[in-house]
């Protein structure tokens, strides 16, 4: 990425979607937006890397893995048009963070309540596993989207990828991160002292298909997590649609 400093969220997002710093990505992303799923054909596959979707001002940051193959790398928008973001923007509505339940393309109408959804690897890699050093290629555009989103109070974290990916670049934009590093977990909550302010980071398991499917994650534990968050960020007025029934296991 480049080294010249961003004045805006909207500015960085701009240079991001430009990036082709990483061959294998690059590769992969493009070769899916050509060759396409059948299902989606007639469609124009986005093919680039995705920026983050939310207001510049958020007070709660959510923090996936990279954009699906056949999501976000033909949308392009995070956790857009897949299963995955299927149960996510779900969640998002039920606890007041999102005007609508679904998201399947950019211009749906879709809005999010003092939230923004970034991810450490902006380009869908092969398998969805990117690889360390592609991580830390990329790292340099959170690093520069944490950096500007000042209001952030709460991060969600959705995945070990992310956790692990993420702590650094707290440590690096003056949080203090403990030693040993917090371990993630479904629930885990640690609070980081910053000169910005306190952080309160959360875990959640991802809302993939191979959790969601499973029921390692339930639509009542995400719940949960993003309330708990939102809270924490001052997101105040948050409320359910869905009767509680147990977080899980």
């Amino acid at each position: 990425m480049s080294r010249v400093p961003f004045r805006t969220v909207g500015e960085l997002d701009a240079a991001l979607v430009e990036c082709r710093a990483c061959p294998r990505l690059v590769d992969w992303r493009e070769r899916v937006a050509r060759e396409k799923r059948a299902a989606f054909r007639d469609q124009e596959y986005w093919g680039r890397p995705v920026p983050g979707i939310g207001p510049p001002d958020a007070r709660l940051l959510i923090i996936g893995l990279a954009p699906a193959a056949h999501g976000g790398n033909r949308t392009g928008r995070m956790f857009t048009g897949d299963r995955s973001g299927d149960v996510l923007f779900a969640a998002l509505h039920a606890v007041g963070l999102a005007n609508q339940p679904t998201a399947v393309h950019r211009d749906d109408g879709l809005t999010l309540r003092g939230t923004r959804i970034t991810a450490p690897v902006h380009c869908a890699p092969p398998e969805n596993k990117p690889t360390p050093a592609e991580r830390d290629t990329c790292g340099g555009w959170l690093r520069a989207e944490l950096a500007l989103l000042t209001e952030v109070r709460a991060v969600v974290v959705l995945g070990a990828f992310g956790w692990q990916s993420l702590l650094p670049l707290l440590a690096g934009a003056g949080w203090t991160v403990p030693r040993p590093r917090p371990r993630f977990g479904h629930g885990a909550q640690v609070e980081l002292a910053g000169g910005r302010g306190p952080l309160q980071l959360f875990g959640s398991y991802h809302v993939s298909q191979q959790n969601t499917f499973t029921g390692r994650l339930t639509p009542a534990m995400l719940e949960d997590v993003l309330r708990a968050a939102a809270a924490a960020a001052g997101l105040t007025g948050t409320s359910t649609v869905r009767p509680r029934t147990g977080a899980g296991s």
